[in-house]
Order: structure tokens, then C-alpha cells, then sequence
């Protein structure tokens, strides 16, 4: 029995790991906001880290990070080209800390709080999914490529640049997304777990 839930749960992290990748292809479609896409693949990400575990989630935010990195290597986004240009071991660095932390701290959201409430733990994973990803991003923008943020700031104000241009066309519409669906993130991790979620 326990290798078969193992089984379960082996190809329901897979199939999280495919809709990551399908909403972050999604997420390149969609004509950017000021320069930057909004992530769409958090979604998939609180949802595997709610239902499988924060290591799940780690996992799920580590595959979102990968295609962040090709999509800077390729140039299929361009402001990440320029960090990749800038400095490519950390440019790796950078996108796979965000994603990775932000799905591991979303999991432990979860994990610690829905033995109290679940559509509390849900929507709480889901806020902390962007807050992480988004404050890791700025945190080592500021540490390891101001001339980068410079760049994109077009030599204006670079304060003003991170609350409008990555705050608020970024950050806040991908947590409303995100607050948005918990509820029915919640109703789908209850229906995976039973009343375990």
C-alpha cells in the first residue's frame, strides 16, 4: 500500500512539475506588464507544495526557476538576458533561490497551519508564494546587479523603479492571482487528501 501511495504521489508531483511548465510558457505568451511577465506558474507551485509537502513545493519551484534560467539564456526574456549577460552563475543562482525558497515556504505554510484551518493555510502559502519569490528576486537585484536594475530604471529613479516597475506591475497582480484561487486550491487539496488537507 505504501509503495502504491508512493506511486500516486511520485506522478502527481510529475504532473504538477508539467503544469508548471505549461503556465510558465503561458506566463511568456501574455504581452508584458511594464517589461515584466506575470507568473502565473505560482498557482501549480502553492498548489503541489499544499498537497505534497514543502519538499514537493521546493521541487516545483526549483523546475519553475530552470525555465526562468533557459528563458534568460535564450533571451526569450529579455530583462533576464541582460542578467544573464551581467553574470551567469549568479543569474542560475538568483532564479533558482526565488523559486526554490518560494515553494519550500509555501509548503511549510501550509504544512504548519492546516491542522487549525485549511482555507487559511491555503491562502496564506499562496501570499507568501510571491512575497518570497518577488523579495528574493529584489533582495539579490539590489546585491548583485544594481547596474542591471539601473539599466531597466532607464537611469530614473531606481526606488521608485522597484515599487512600480517590480512591485506593483509585478508583484501585486501575481498575488492577487494567487489570493484569487486559494479558495479553489483549497477545494482541490482537500479532494487529493481527503481530510487529511
Amino acid at each position: 500500500m505504501k509503495r502504491q501511495n508512493n506511486l500516486v504521489k511520485m506522478v502527481g508531483i510529475a504532473l504538477m512539475m508539467a503544469l508548471v511548465v505549461v503556465m510558465q510558457v503561458i506566463s511568456g505568451i501574455i504581452p508584458p506588464v511594464s517589461g515584466f511577465s506575470i507568473s502565473l506558474v505560482l498557482i501549480p507551485v502553492v498548489l503541489g507544495a499544499a498537497i505534497y509537502g514543502p519538499r514537493a513545493g521546493a521541487l516545483l519551484g526549483a523546475t519553475f526557476g530552470v525555465i526562468v534560467f533557459v528563458n534568460c539564456v535564450t533571451g526569450a526574456d529579455p530583462g533576464g538576458a541582460m542578467v544573464f549577460q551581467a553574470n551567469p552563475a549568479l543569474c542560475f543562482l538568483v532564479v533558482m533561490a526565488k523559486g526554490t525558497l518560494a515553494g519550500l515556504a509555501s509548503g511549510w505554510v501550509y504544512k504548519l497551519l492546516r491542522g487549525k484551518n485549511t482555507y487559511v493555510a491555503m491562502l496564506l502559502a499562496a501570499i507568501v508564494c510571491p512575497v518570497i519569490n518577488t523579495g528574493v528576486f529584489v533582495a539579490c537585484m539590489l546585491l548583485f546587479f544594481v547596474d542591471v536594475l539601473a539599466a531597466w530604471a532607464g537611469g530614473g529613479d531606481l526606488l521608485g523603479y522597484i515599487l512600480t516597475g517590480l512591485i506593483l506591475a509585478n508583484f501585486v497582480p501575481e498575488l492577487i492571482i494567487n489570493v484569487v484561487f486559494s479558495p479553489a486550491g483549497e477545494r482541490i487539496c482537500r479532494a487529493v487528501n481527503g481530510k487529511k488537507a
